[in-house]
C-alpha cells in the first residue's frame, strides 16, 4: 500500500515520519538487482509466519472458479520462475519510448528516472524476464512502512485477501445474495494489487530497501485537465500493467486498480489515469481491450460493466457503473491503519533492546540483516506490539529470547 498522494495529509505525514532516518543517507544504484535480495530470501524462508501466509494465499487462490484467472494468478503470485509478461523483449530503446509517452500524456513527471518505471529484473530484455524476489522475501512497503520485512508482502496479501472475503460476506449478508458479488474478483484483486512489489521494493546490502517512484500523474492538472493529483506508488501501476499484459478481464483489472482509490466520490479520474499509465507500460490499447471507454467530451472513462439500465450511457452521465467489488477491494487494502503504527512502535522496542542481544543501531547492516529484519519476519510487528502493549518490555524480550534460543538472532 502506497496510496495516491491525494490521500489525507495525516497519512502522508505518518509515512514520512516512519521512513528510517538511517536509510536516507545511502545512495544505491537502483538500476541493478538488489544486493540484499538473497539475504531476504533466506530470512523469509525460515519464518513460520510467512510460510503460513503463503499457504493461505495458495489455498485461497485455488478457489477461483474462472480457469484462466486462476491459472494466471497462481502463476504470477506463487510460481517463483514466472515470466514478467509486461517486460518481455522490452529493449532499452523501447523503455525510453515508453517513458517519453508517459511524460507526454502527463502521467510521469519530467525529472522521473527510468529505473522507477523499469526496476531491474533477472534476464531483463529477454523473452522471459524473472522477478528478483518472491512473495516470501519481498516487503509489504517502503522501509519503515507497513510489513517492511522479508516476507511482509505475503503476510500483507494474505491479510488483505481474508479481509476482502470477510467484507464481501458481510455485504452479501446485509444487502444481497451471493451471486451479486463476484467471488473470483474478491479473491484475485488483493493478490494482483501488490504483485509488483516483488520488483519495486528490492533489498539493499545493508538491509534497507529500494525507494519507490510515484507516477500516474503530475500532481497538478490530473483531473481531466482540472486540479487533481493521481500520482501513486509504481507498484500499483506496474501490477496493473502485468495483469493487462496477461490479458486479464476488465472486471478484475478495474477492481485491482481500485485499491488506492475507489472510482466514486470524485475519484474516477485517478483510477482512469492509473489504467492509462499501465496500458502504456504494457503496450496495449486500453479502449480496444475494454479497460476504458471514451465519453462524448473525448475523455477516457471507466466502462459500464454489468449494468442493466438500458438506454443510460453511464460515462456520459458523469457516473460510471461502480461495482461493489471495487469498493470492497479498496476497503480490504486498508490494513495500514494498524500496520503502519505497529512498525513504528516495533522499531522503538527493537532499538531499545538491541544492545541486550549484541547489536548496535549504528552498525546498520548487522542490525537490519541479523536482528531487525529477522525479528519482524518471524514475529510480525503487530504481534510484537501486542506483547509489548499487554506485558511491557519483559513480554517482548521473552519472544526475542525464544528467537535467540533457536539461534535465529
Amino acid at each position: 500500500m502506497t496510496r495516491s498522494l491525494g490521500a489525507p495529509m495525516k497519512i502522508q505525514k505518518v509515512l514520512v515520519l516512519l521512513v528510517s532516518l538511517s536509510a536516507l543517507g545511502a545512495v544505491v544504484d537502483q538500476t541493478k538487482v538488489g544486493d540484499g535480495n538473497e539475504a531476504a530470501l533466506a530470512t523469509g524462508r525460515q519464518s513460520p509466519l510467512v510460510k503460513g501466509a503463503m499457504q493461505m494465499i495458495e489455498r485461497t487462490l485455488g478457489e477461483i472458479r474462472d480457469v484462466k484467472l486462476r491459472q494466471q494468478t497462481l502463476d504470477a503470485v506463487v510460481q517463483q520462475n514466472t515470466c514478467v509478461a509486461h517486460r518481455a523483449r522490452v529493449s532499452e530503446e523501447m523503455k525510453g519510448a515508453i517513458i517519453a509517452k508517459l511524460k507526454e500524456k502527463g502521467l510521469l513527471e519530467r525529472d522521473a528516472s527510468q529505473a522507477g518505471v523499469f526496476p531491474p529484473l533477472k534476464d531483463d530484455g529477454g523473452a522471459c524476464p524473472h522477478l528478483p524476489l518472491t512473495l516470501t522475501a519481498a516487503p509489504g512497503s517502503n522501509f519503515g512502512g507497513h510489513h517492511s520485512y522479508p516476507g511482509g508482502l505475503a503476510v500483507h496479501e494474505s491479510f488483505n485477501m481474508q479481509s476482502a472475503i470477510n467484507f464481501a460476506a458481510n455485504y452479501r449478508r446485509l444487502y444481497g445474495n451471493a451471486s451479486l458479488i463476484n467471488q473470483d474478483l474478491i479473491i484475485a484483486a488483493p493478490a494482483w494489487h501488490d504483485w509488483a512489489k516483488m520488483m519495486v521494493f528490492q533489498w539493499n546490502a545493508d538491509g534497507t530497501e529500494f525507494e519507490e517512484l510515484n507516477f500516474g500523474g503530475t500532481g497538478k492538472t490530473d483531473n481531466y485537465g482540472g486540479t487533481g493529483d493521481s500520482r501513486t506508488g509504481a507498484h500499483h501501476i506496474l501490477s496493473l500493467a502485468e495483469a493487462m499484459a496477461r490479458d486479464l478481464p476488465p472486471g478484475l483489472v478495474i477492481t485491482q486498480a481500485s485499491a488506492h482509490a475507489a472510482p466514486s466520490m470524485g475519484n474516477e479520474y485517478k483510477v482512469v489515469n492509473w489504467l492509462r499509465a499501465a496500458a502504456i507500460v504494457a503496450r496495449i490499447d486500453p479502449l480496444e481491450k475494454g479497460y476504458l471507454v471514451s465519453d462524448g467530451a473525448g475523455h477516457l472513462r471507466l466502462p459500464p460493466l454489468r449494468h442493466l439500465a438500458d438506454g443510460i450511457d453511464f460515462p456520459n452521465a458523469g457516473q460510471p457503473n461502480v461495482l461493489m467489488e471495487y469498493e470492497i477491494h479498496n476497503l480490504s487494502d486498508s490494513d495500514f491503519v494498524e500496520s503502519i503504527p505497529a512498525v513504528a512502535t516495533a522499531e522503538l522496542v527493537l532499538k531499545g533492546l538491541a544492545k541486550q542481544y549484541g547489536y548496535s543501531v549504528d552498525d546498520l547492516a548487522s542490525y537490519n540483516n541479523k536482528f531487525r529484519n529477522i525479528v519482524l519476519s518471524h514475529l510480525g510487528p503487530e504481534r510484537l506490539v501486542l506483547l509489548y502493549s499487554n506485558g511491557g518490555l519483559d513480554a517482548a524480550k521473552k519472544a526475542l529470547d525464544d528467537l535467540r534460543m533457536r539461534k535465529l538472532i
